[in-house]
């Protein structure tokens, strides 16, 4: 059965923008009065609102009252929302003064979300992560990356990655899963960093595989965590097992982009840390540029290089980073609103980095804009000029909201 739904005052489908460097906002094309026909949850058209209408007389017409502005939804590349407990010390360690790396080494950090994400059974890591899932809904993420990373054993993160599977049919949202089983070295196991990465390839990455709980391979390449020689051999083999691969990259110092981009990795996520040198390493790649701005937020620090990525030619992606630790507030518009101001980054820019270039960073090729043969995912906000959305800095949510074409928040 087809459906017609609008009229919306602005319909940004986001077509035919492009995949990689700067976009100027006059590069957006906005239908005015517009309207989208879909079938069982595809998109068949888009345009105004009263020649679809006129075209398909059959269409059951779902007729938006008020003034909106329709985007595509928010596809949010990069979390770690599957975790149990809080890490609320640690914050007010930092807000003290204390680095990232003082408070890990005193025993906080990623191995406290480990503990507690141990003692949490699978129900409850179920629970809590639909919980969160179904937050973003309503602010208009649509498709959630979930990492692993919080176990740090086969039997733990086997967990982790069963949980997050089920959860994605619990919520509405498409949950897309990625092992970080490399995400630190555990302090039980009884060995070296090359000795945990090679226990993950032989004793946790085929189970995986088998069960089919992940088609992605993460990696931390830092001080604290694993360095460039040993992620390279990883993320190599963990490649020719079928994995593909995402990176935990220069978040605090250089070195990991260079190995992403060494192995073909799908998106190079976080380069605070990077500079000019890095810039040049991924501009003409395929690799996209993932920048998390709720981790500078959380951090104090700051934020990677957007604009110089950009005006470089980067496909320049933005996610929200939520995880307990370093970026707890999970809120992915607030914080790409924020970054946009600090790094002068364009409204074009941000939605592009919050739709069609985040889904390329997941190799999602069926969402993200608003065309013919896509997902009806979609988020309208109740205004009547798109330049509303960011100037309120994330206050101004979506009033409604549709996965796969059906209604499923609507607070207007």
């Amino acid at each position: 059965m087809k459906k017609l739904t609008g009229p919306f005052s602005q319909l940004l489908s986001l077509a035919d923008m492009p995949l990689k460097g700067a976009i100027k906002d006059d590069q957006l094309k906005v239908i005015t009065d517009g309207g989208v026909l879909t079938a069982d949850g595809i998109i068949i058209a888009t345009g105004p609102f009263e020649t679809l209408r006129t075209q398909h007389p059959d269409a059951v017409v779902e007729e938006i009252v008020g003034e909106y502005v329709l985007l595509p939804g928010f596809i949010d590349c990069h979390t770690h929302i599957c975790f149990a407990g809080s890490r609320a010390k640690d914050y007010d360690l930092r807000i003290q003064g204390k680095s990232y790396m003082e408070i890990t080494k005193a025993g906080g950090g990623i191995w406290d979300s480990v503990t507690q994400t141990r003692a949490a059974d699978e129900p409850a890591l179920i629970a809590s992560l639909v919980e969160r899932a179904e937050r973003h809904l309503t602010e208009g993420v649509t498709t959630i990356e979930v990492k692993s990373g919080y176990g740090l054993s086969v039997s733990e993160e086997l967990k982790q990655l069963r949980a997050i599977q089920q959860a994605d049919g619990l919520t509405k949202a498409d949950l897309i899963s990625t092992c970080l089983a490399a995400h630190l070295l555990p302090r039980d196991f009884n060995g070296d960093t090359e000795a945990y990465l090679s226990y993950i390839l032989k004793e946790l990455l085929p189970v995986v595989k088998k069960e089919g709980l992940s088609s992605r391979a993460d990696i931390f390449i830092e001080e604290n965590a694993f360095g460039t020689a040993a992620a390279l051999k990883y993320l190599t083999t963990a490649k020719a097992m079928g994995f593909e691969l995402t990176v935990h990259a220069d978040q605090f110092s250089t070195g990991g982009l260079g190995v992403a981009i060494a192995t073909g990795a799908v998106s190079a996520d976080h380069l605070e840390a990077s500079g000019d040198r890095e810039i040049e390493l991924i501009k003409d790649t395929d690799t996209v540029a993932v920048v998390l701005p709720g981790a500078s937020l959380g951090l104090g620090m700051p934020y990677a290089p957007a604009r110089k990525l950009l005006d470089a030619g980067a496909c320049v992606a933005i996610a929200s980073d939520w995880n307990p630790g370093s970026a707890p507030m999970g809120d992915l518009l607030l914080q790409a609103a924020l970054m946009s101001a600090a790094e002068k980054i364009g409204t074009a820019e941000v939605f592009a980095g919050l739709t069609y270039r985040a889904a390329q960073a997941l190799n999602l090729s069926d969402r993200g804009h608003l065309s013919t043969g896509m997902l009806a995912d979609m988020q309208a906000y109740a205004c009547s000029d798109y330049r509303e959305i960011l100037y309120h800095q994330g206050k101004l949510k979506p009033a409604k909201v549709w996965k796969s074409g059906t209604l499923i928040s609507s607070m207007a």
